[in-house]
């Protein structure tokens, strides 16, 4: 799948369940219910800054931007790891 291709597919989604779901990346429907204007402004904006050249690229950015929303919300003043996030790479 070429550069164009994977952002008239992005495009087309309407919600970000489907975005999830098209990059087979499990979600807690609740955190997604709760933070989803936060996650869609995020993965856009990783989208803008870098337009993705396939499919990977693509769900490399929606990883992390599910990750990074998961993580902001941890207390910053201990270590906590980070827990339900399923699609983190860093535990």
């Amino acid at each position: 799948m070429n550069k164009d291709n994977i952002l008239i597919t992005i495009k087309s989604f309407t919600s970000i369940e489907q975005a999830l779901d098209y990059f087979e990346i499990g979600f807690d429907s609740q955190f997604i219910n709760a933070n989803r204007l936060q996650l869609v402004k995020r993965f856009n904006g990783y989208l803008l800054l870098e337009k993705p050249k396939d499919w990977f690229a693509a769900r490399r950015a929606l990883k992390n931007a599910y990750c990074r929303v998961q993580r902001s919300q941890l207390d910053k003043t201990t270590r906590q790891a980070c827990r339900g996030c399923t699609s983190c790479q860093r535990r």
